[in-house]
This record gives C-alpha cells, structure tokens and sequence, in this order.
C-alpha cells in the first residue's frame, strides 16, 4: 500500500517540462527570501515608531502599487516578453529591498513602498506568462500546483528564517529579501533562455487586435467573480488570525500551527489531487466543490464553538478549497491566451489579486471591528456562494 502510494505520488510530477521545473526552482530561492512583508508591519511599528493607522498607510501604499505594477507588468511583458521584465523587476526589486531597510523618515519609507509594491506586483504577470509558456494543456493545472508547492516550501522557509534574523536585527530581513531578489535573476538569466517567437510583426499585431484581454468580457467576467471569492480566501491569512489571537485566544505558536497545517498540506497533497483531477475530473465540478469547500469552512466557524480542533477542521476545509479551485482558475484564462496577448491576461489576473488582497483585509477588519467576527464569517458564506453560482455559468467542461 505504502509503495504504491509512493509511486503514484511520484508519478504527478513526471511529463512536466524542464523549465517548468527550473521556473519551479527559480521562485522557490525567489520564495525563501520573502520576509519583509511578514514582518513590516512589526517593523514599522516597533522600529520605526509609527502608530498603527500610519502603519496601515504603509501597507495600502504596498497594494495600491501592486495594483498598477499588475497592469505594468502585463503591458511590458506583451511589449518586451516575460523574460526581460522578469530580471528587470527581480533586481530592481533587490535593491528597492535594501534601500528601504536603510530609511528612516515615514515619508520615504511611503515613497519607497510604493514603488516596491509597483515593481514587485510588475514581476508577477510576467512570471505567469513564464509559466504558461513552458507548460501544455495536458498538464497546465500540474504545472501550477508545482508553483504553488515551490512557493508553499518557500514561504515556510522564508517565514521560519525571518522571524530567527528579526530576533538579531530586522535589518537582515531587507539584505535577504534584496539578495535572493537578485539570485532568483541571476538563476533565470543562466538556466532559462529566452523563448523565441517566430511569428511575424504582422501577425503579432493582427492577433494582438482581435483578441484583447481588455474585450474579452467572459474573462473579465471570470475574474470579478474571482475577486469575491479570493477578497474571502485572504481573511484566512488576516482577519482570522486576528479572531484566534483575540477572541478565542491561542497563543502565536498555535495560531503559527494551524497557519503550517495549510501549507503542509498542500505540500502533501495538492501535485498528488490535481493529477488525479486532470485525468478523472471536469475542470467546472472541481472549481465549484472546491469554493464549496470554502463555504462549508466558514459554516464551521459560526455552527461550532470554537476550539483548537474546530479551527483545524476550518482551515483543513480552506486548504481543500484552494487546492481544488486555484489550479482550474489559473487554467481557465492560460487557456483563452497565447504567446501574443499573455501579459494582458496576467496582468488583470494579478490585479484581481492586488485588490483582493489589498481590500479584502481592510473591508473584513472594518466589518468585524463594527459589527462582529461572525457578521464577517456569514458576509464570506454570502460572497463565496455568489460566486458559485456564477462560476457555474461561465465555467464549461
């Protein structure tokens, strides 16, 4: 039983290409260096001096720039290609990294966060391209996991090393997160070549004119209906924390348990899930259980007194839900773009993320601080079961 298992765990990560395990590879060392970001909060607050609501600035400041960094970056990578904006972005993101440790004054700490979040946001769209290039439909959703189990690994090492080098100095964090901005490009520049398109000029622009991401309205569909879903995904790495700590009053070391539950198990699980999924599963079933899962682990939270078990039941059920619906998300706007129009794709894809993430924590703490956790657990059961039904809609097998 036991080798049987191993082997088919070991089967979900044969036919990927080469460079999707180099990209893998790439952002995993890109990954082990993200430290700043866990920590600034903490930083400015405690280093710096600043109160909590400029710290807050701070951090809007980051996703305001991330928002049009996204659409930056897709434009630059539909003009230039993903390889070019990748090393620009990596290494002017390393240094942005380290100069932002040595500031000391709160108006070129918001300057300069802004400018981070631009250029960092600007990597993402053409990192997507990236992969979309190097993998196939046969095992796009695989490919994706792969990044995201890269990413997982990266995260855990990043989080674990960052909160020993803070203990030190937090000056470490900004020299670390710089560097292996610059070692990811490094790595990018000697191990994946650019890709050639052969196509003509004329061609390029003729495509580019018919098929735009801006007109394709089923997309832009798909990804409002997404930004509900993922504004509710993130309260699982903000506003819940907030609710453990606080309300049912765990200790850091538990909350930081169930927060590795998440990532361990998609280590474990996911590569192993969506190989099957691929072969057994419409892409449209697994999408709407997967947001179902996510419906049911907020469900848990208001039904059941909470305790240690009940919050590991719920995130359980939100890592269920991002290991079903992710990958297909990620498939379904691969699948509607090509070499020529890519960029356009990943950037409003990353934008959606951008606002997710820098509205969704804001808006979930501004309901829970009025009106209760529970009122924001049952505004997340709404939202996610207003995007089921509309990814049932849009989504076809």
């Amino acid at each position: 039983m036991i080798t049987k298992a191993a082997k088919y765990y070991v089967n979900t990560f044969k036919g990927l290409s080469k460079e999707i395990w180099l990209l893998a590879f790439v952002n995993l060392v890109n990954r082990c260096g993200t430290m700043v970001g866990a920590f600034l909060m903490i930083y400015l607050t405690t280093q710096i001096g600043c109160t909590l609501s400029q710290a807050g600035i701070v951090i809007a400041l980051f996703g305001i720039g991330a928002i049009f960094g996204s659409l930056l970056g897709g434009k630059l990578t539909d003009t230039v290609g993903f390889y070019k904006v990748q090393l620009i972005t990596l290494v002017l993101g390393g240094f942005i990294f380290i100069i932002l440790g040595q500031l000391k004054t709160y108006v070129s700490i918001c300057v300069c966060t802004f400018i981070l979040g631009l250029i960092n946001e600007a990597f993402r769209p053409a990192n997507s391209a990236a992969m979309a290039s190097y993998c196939d439909d046969n095992n796009r959703m695989r490919s994706f996991s792969l990044m995201r189990l890269a990413f997982n690994l990266g995260w855990a090492v990043g989080g674990g090393l960052g909160g020993l080098l803070a203990s030190y100095s937090y000056q470490y964090l900004f020299w670390v997160d710089g560097i292996t901005n610059i070692c990811a490009a490094i790595l990018i520049y000697f191990l994946l070549p650019p890709k050639i398109i052969t196509a003509s000029k004329e061609k390029i622009k003729e495509v580019l004119v018919k098929v735009s991401a801006y007109k394709d309205y089923t997309f832009l569909l798909f990804a409002s209906v997404s930004l509900l879903y993922i504004i509710s995904f993130f309260q699982m790495m903000s506003n819940m924390t907030a609710f453990f700590k606080n309300e049912i009053h765990f200790t850091e070391r538990t909350i930081g348990f169930l927060m590795m539950w998440n990532g361990i198990l998609i280590v474990l699980v996911e590569m192993s899930l969506v190989y099957y999924l691929e072969r057994k599963w419409t892409k449209r079933n697994a999408l709407l259980l997967g947001v179902s899962f996510h419906v049911i682990a907020y469900l848990i939270l208001i039904i059941f007194p909470v305790n240690f078990w009940i919050s590991f039941l719920c995130i359980t059920f939100i890592t269920l839900s991002e290991m079903f619906a992710f990958p297909v998300m990620v498939a379904f706007w691969m699948k509607r773009s090509d070499e020529n129009n890519r960029g356009q794709y990943a950037g409003i894809w990353t934008m959606t993320w951008a606002i997710a993430q820098s509205t969704g924590t804001f808006l979930g703490s501004s309901v829970a601080q009025h009106f209760g956790f529970t009122t924001l657990w049952w505004l997340v059961v709404i939202l996610c079961s207003i995007s089921i039904f509309f990814y049932a809609k849009l989504v076809k097998n």
